[in-house]
């Protein structure tokens, strides 16, 4: 039985011959590192840059060191120079398998076996570092903690086509990175301007007026309790989770998205009780939902209509914003420093941090006119809309670049 071509499961046009399996010494020298003595002043606040692994972050590309060595040091120790852009940094212990394109000539230490590609595309290599990291992680040993050598890195198996389908690759995967970098920015700034707005539309600490206001608009705010804008607070409904029944959906704790305060729908459940007789505890437009314990106390969710049929679990507390206060006003409220601080003081218990609906309810917050409310709500939500979608579309572009990950090498 002849054994079958190795060949991806897409391919770019023209490229036909089968991919060889090779070994990872056959196209790169893998080079550790070295520390100079830490206490000889000599050695350090040189010129030469040097890497240590907490460094690399998530960056594709290492462009400078925070820490320099001089030329002592560097002949004190077992460092090695490595070449720019021929350099794949990659961390061998302590976190196996973080990586990035070396930009200029560098040295590490101890922490790194990096690989210096010879023949073959810098790019298509390194888009093959989650495999190499499975890789190293399986075979990585040590007492202390986990660690994969040089020579045992050398070992591992490789499927390689010509250099040519190589570059072809390499450069696909560096543009398809280039765009998610650009979302990924997009995304942080657009999350950093929105925590901007929210200091800059809600008055600070003893001051009556927000430092940016819309036109037309000149009251002083007043200062008022939840409770008082809110019709009621309940809490919600003690039941297990089960299969979802395509209706009727179960918000609990877990289901609120840490980031976006969205109803994450990725494990949607039913409440295990009888929903004829649990309409109390169904969402409505203006329902505004506070976790009262737990690591997650004082995380918040604005129930909103197209989450469609939704039962609240019993660790939330359900405040329903009344009639003379804006619902997406109040919930952006619960977004600002000053809301956080008050949990983070409140639910001060000898066990697990807790808030109560009570506690809840007597939370001071300064309120505008109504009209006011709404234009800041409304402008708040449309950033928020729009962080969402930029988070959507990152996420969109991951989900594509780990699958053709998986189509296109062997």
């Amino acid at each position: 039985m002849t054994e079958q071509a190795k060949v991806p499961a897409i391919r770019f046009a023209g490229f036909t011959d089968p991919w060889e399996q090779r070994e990872l010494v056959d196209i790169a020298e893998i080079v550790g590192g070295g520390t100079p003595d830490t206490n000889n002043s000599n050695y350090w606040d040189g010129d030469i840059d040097w890497y240590a692994p907490a460094e690399l972050g998530n960056n594709i590309y290492a462009e400078s060191s925070t820490r320099k060595i001089t030329q002592a040091g560097f002949d004190s120790c077992s460092t090695k120079m490595l070449p720019a852009d021929k350099t794949i940094l990659f961390t061998s212990r302590a976190g196996i398998g973080n990586t990035a394109i070396l930009r200029h000539s560098a040295c590490t230490n101890q922490g790194f076996q990096s690989l210096v590609i010879g023949d073959a595309d810098v790019y298509f290599v390194y888009s093959m570092s989650e495999r190499i990291k499975k890789w190293a992680e399986e075979k990585a040993s040590g007492s202390t903690f986990l660690e994969i050598s040089g020579r045992q890195l050398e070992t591992m198996p490789v499927n390689l086509p010509s250099l040519v389908e190589q570059q072809a690759i390499g450069s696909f995967f560096s543009h398809l990175d280039d765009l998610i970098t650009l979302h990924q920015r997009k995304y942080d700034k657009l999350v950093i301007f929105k925590k901007s707005m929210l200091e800059k539309m809600f008055p600070k600490d003893g001051e009556s007026v927000p430092e940016i206001r819309f036109a037309g608009f000149t009251d002083p705010w007043e200062q008022r309790k939840l409770g008082d804008v809110a019709s009621s607070f309940d809490y919600g409904l003690n039941a297990a989770a089960t299969e979802y029944d395509g209706q009727n959906k179960y918000l609990r704790i877990t289901d609120i998205d840490d980031e976006t305060h969205e109803f994450s729908k990725s494990d949607l459940t039913t409440p295990l009780a009888d929903l004829a007789m649990s309409a109390d505890y169904l969402l409505k437009e203006g329902d505004l939902l506070f976790a009262r314990t737990g690591a997650s106390v004082g995380k918040t969710y604005l129930y909103r209509q197209f989450d469609g049929m939704v039962y609240f679990a019993g660790f939330l507390i359900r405040a329903r914003i009344g009639e003379g206060a804006d619902p997406e006003f109040a919930y952006q409220a619960t977004l600002t420093d000053a809301y956080k601080k008050y949990v983070a003081i409140t639910s001060q218990r000898s066990g697990q941090p807790g808030v109560n609906a009570q506690e809840y309810a007597d939370y001071q917050l300064m309120l505008p006119s109504k009209t006011e409310q709404q234009q800041i709500g409304m402008t708040l939500r449309s950033l928020d809309d729009l962080i969402t979608l930029h988070q959507r579309k990152l996420e969109l572009l991951q989900d594509i670049k780990k699958s053709l990950l998986d189509k296109m090498f062997v």
